[in-house]
């Protein structure tokens, strides 16, 4: 078996027999009856043995795995459990990353399915671990600029390997059933629609990932079929699980990936160009650093280290916890904000401020050494998610980690506006009255369900700035508008 490390590389989580079995036999009940069945990543071989045992007039069943170990397990099981289903079983001890799918698969004949158990890592955790289990490295989601460098360019194995069978499956009578991510299998399906890809019909079935692989995360069974003749439809269903026959409807509507299609439909009027714009909160990477707390009249950063530094560039702060709480009151709290506009030189700190200065002086070596391309360009001590709008004294905000929609109505706190870390929306303002005005609206049914229905709780993230930003606020007060920090 794999060391843990290992099994990190390779996203090893190995499915359980009765799952794929439970799974094979859900996609029989629904009438599938595949010629050729693949398996590119099998490891030690469930969904093998559950399909050689489910498909009876299936063909032939390709096991692929990059274990030779695991292969030779397979080979044993399938002669204790199925030895004439494993005549029409051809294991291949291969790569995927170095493997040609599609001209593996211009010699089959017949439906096809591709059903199995992708990697569950991520690009930057093979990173970390130096790991080699990936696709040769490139920016295949096509991110830019600023979404490139801070992150958003990261993404799950799977996901790339799901996109590239995807490609070899186009244009032939096939299906793919995967388990995968929920996060994932969206992606996959809004990447479909964007590249025109023939799908006949679509469906995500939740499956209890913790359950059935001790993963606290929110998976499911991606199932896709493709038909060239076949009208396309990206709309699809989530089904609560194996035995659901009838689930929620989810798709895109106006290039937005909607969780509640009926929920959308009856709100679409309040989605517009909105002249507001959501704001993150300060990114500094440098939390022990750049956030203190206040204690019995003194000042320490996070790793308890007494601060005596000036307040001329400290400011009171709330986390994402502490919104979605409803704590915004008071706070003992703060952050170092060393600029008040990105790119902004921060030596003048020096003469402004000489103990914060020494401060920051003091843990240069560690701020220096951020690991994010962004600070390496920019004034020493350089944070980033500042302007304007960060020092406007009244704002709405609320958590982006927490799967509710609190909005929170934020003053000054002992004369100085509130700053935010990077977990935090929000829209800033400078007079009370339109800042309330704003929030009723916020609050109003009509745009809670509107925005609900744009929202994926199980995502890492799941309130995001261009959601937020496409709620029309065209009919609050014409003043509101003008006087909001856009």
């Amino acid at each position: 078996m794999r060391q843990p490390t290992q099994r990190l590389e390779f996203g090893d989580f190995q499915t359980p027999y009765p799952l794929a079995l439970s799974i094979c036999e859900r996609l029989r009940a629904d009438g599938l009856s595949p010629d050729v069945i693949i398996e590119p990543s099998c490891g030690l071989g469930s969904f093998v043995l559950a399909a050689a045992k489910t498909f009876g007039a299936a063909k032939s069943i390709i096991a692929a795995d990059i274990n030779e170990n695991y292969l030779e397990c397979l080979r044993r099981d399938l002669d204790a459990a199925a030895p004439a289903a494993g005549q029409r079983v051809l294991l291949q001890h291969r790569d995927y990353f170095q493997t040609n799918w599609g001209v593996e698969l211009e010699q089959r004949v017949g439906r096809v399915l591709v059903i199995g158990n992708f990697p569950w890592v991520t690009s930057s955790t093979q990173g970390r671990i130096n790991g080699t289990n990936l696709p040769l490295k490139s920016n295949f989601l096509k991110m830019t600029g600023i979404d490139a460098i801070t992150g958003k360019s990261n993404f799950d194995i799977s996901e790339w390997m799901l996109i590239d069978v995807m490609g070899w499956l186009a244009g032939r009578e096939a299906t793919l059933a995967m388990l995968c991510k929920s996060a994932v299998a969206r992606k996959i399906i809004a990447h479909a629609e964007h590249q025109g890809l023939p799908l006949a019909a679509a469906s995500l079935t939740r499956i209890n990932a913790m359950r059935h692989f001790g993963a606290a995360v929110d998976a499911c069974l991606l199932f896709m079929k493709f038909s060239a003749a076949a009208p396309y439809a990206y709309d699809y269903t989530v089904y609560y699980d194996l035995a659901s026959t009838s689930g929620n409807r989810m798709g895109s509507r106006m290039g937005m990936a909607v969780s509640d299609i009926p929920s959308f439909d009856a709100h679409a009027d309040l989605i517009g160009a909105s002249p507001v714009r959501w704001r993150s909160g300060v990114k500094h990477d440098a939390v022990q650093i750049m956030e203190l707390v206040e204690a019995e009249g003194a000042s320490f950063n996070i790793r308890g280290d007494r601060v005596d530094i000036e307040d001329t560039y400290l400011y009171p702060m709330l986390k994402g916890t502490s919104l979605n709480n409803g704590r915004v009151c008071d706070t003992n709290r703060y952050m170092i904000v060393p600029q008040r506009l990105v790119g902004e030189a921060t030596d003048v700190i020096e003469g402004r401020a000489p103990k914060t200065w020494a401060y920051l002086l003091q843990h240069g070596q560690e701020l220096d050494q951020r690991k994010s391309s962004i600070y390496k360009s920019n004034p020493r001590f350089s944070v980033f998610g500042v302007g304007e709008y960060t020092f406007k004294p009244w704002k709405i905000a609320l958590s982006a980690l927490h799967k509710t929609l609190s909005f929170q109505i934020v003053g000054p706190c002992n004369g100085k506006p509130v700053v935010f870390d990077d977990t935090v929306y929000f829209v800033g303002f400078d007079v009370e009255a339109d800042a309330r005005e704003a929030y009723d609206y916020l609050n109003s049914p009509r745009v809670i369900n509107c925005l609900r229905s744009l929202l994926f709780w199980d995502d890492k993230r799941p309130i995001k700035a261009h959601v937020l930003n496409r709620v029309d606020w065209s009919k609050l007060n014409s003043r509101v508008l003008e006087k909001a920090e856009v």
